[in-house]
């Protein structure tokens, strides 16, 4: 099968090569990918930015979304059948959606919306799955409760702000003024230009924080919540709790629980409950999540869809952040 590859760690460009088609388990499908989206976790697997939680053997195909086709079931597969048409999000472990064929878990997966194209689904299952859970099992968010979302014209920004008031919630983005209007048409409340506003002063007593930039963002948005509020970040530095679920002994979760020493301070100077995300797949949220899109409570939102051809060049212009919504790499 073709597929786009990397031969080592680092900002490396990726380039198409000839690749086994993968072989399936027992509770496993052989999906045909038709479309496949870039999102910001690629850039760091192929920076080696994961390495401590999943070690990947290179040549590494990249790629952790999708929508396709099952053309084949292992022996114990019972929810789905060759011919039905799926999105997933595949386990850390067996990530690769950049090529033509992929093996994945049946628990991974579920029906693609019947109201959308390939590539429109394809856009859906990082971030929605990213926004689902930040939103409801980690922020546990309520109607009436305020939220701030940051980036709110990124991928996950319009998929979250979608949810959030799909929950009830009153939602502050930032945004730069070329984003204003899209977040807008999402449902923001109020728009924060982060060029020339600071959020940290417009904005007080939020009661959650979904942070997706990290570094001194993550950092001023403690200022914006109130006593016993909740920030959820995945794009923040993984504190002791995240280190002791996702950890193999006692020095990485040490290590976490150094590296997070800032943001743990933060949390405890401001009474607010910090938590750092990294989504796991589910087919049972996908599809809930579908039956969200299925009845037009939420829609994708897609910036630009390219050939498979030029996945290096979807890579290069997802990493300048000037994309407004997903990019879809058109792989049938």
């Amino acid at each position: 099968m073709r597929a786009m590859i990397v031969d080592k760690y680092g900002k490396v460009p990726m380039h198409l090569a000839e690749m086994p088609t993968p072989e399936i388990g027992e509770n496993e499908v052989l999906a045909e990918i038709h479309a496949a989206s870039i999102n910001p976790i690629d850039f760091k697997i192929r920076d080696g930015k994961v390495k401590l939680l999943v070690k990947y053997r290179m040549p590494l195909i990249l790629g952790n979304d999708f929508s396709g086709v099952v053309v084949k079931v292992g022996a114990k597969v019972t929810r789905f059948k060759v011919g039905d048409e799926i999105y997933a999000r595949p386990r850390k472990s067996k990530i690769g959606t950049f090529a033509e064929y992929i093996a994945i878990h049946e628990d991974d997966i579920a029906l693609k919306p019947k109201n959308l194209s390939f590539e429109e689904a394809a856009s859906i299952p990082l971030v929605g799955l990213t926004s689902y859970q930040a939103l409801t099992d980690i922020l546990e968010l309520q109607k009436g409760q305020k939220i701030l979302i940051q980036a709110g014209a990124g991928g996950v920004g319009t998929f979250a702000i979608q949810l959030a008031k799909l929950m009830g919630a009153t939602v502050a983005t930032t945004a730069s003024e070329a984003g204003a209007n899209l977040v807008k048409s999402m449902g923001a409340d109020e728009i924060i230009n982060y060029k020339t506003e600071n959020f940290e002063e417009k904005l007080k007593n939020y009661d959650a924080v979904f942070d997706t930039i990290g570094g001194k963002v993550l950092e001023k948005s403690f200022e914006v919540i109130k006593s016993g509020g909740k920030i959820v970040s995945v794009s923040g530095l993984p504190n002791a709790r995240f280190g002791k679920e996702y950890g193999s002994g006692f020095f990485k979760t040490l290590l976490f629980s150094a590296a997070s020493h800032k943001i743990t301070a933060l949390g405890k100077k401001h009474n607010a409950e910090y938590t750092f995300l990294f989504m796991k797949p589910s087919g049972e949220q996908l599809r809930i999540i579908a039956n969200y899109i299925e009845t037009g409570k939420i829609k994708p939102k897609i910036d630009r869809v390219l050939p498979f051809e030029d996945a290096q060049k979807a890579m290069e212009y997802a990493e300048s952040g000037r994309a407004k919504g997903k990019i879809i790499l058109k792989i049938r």
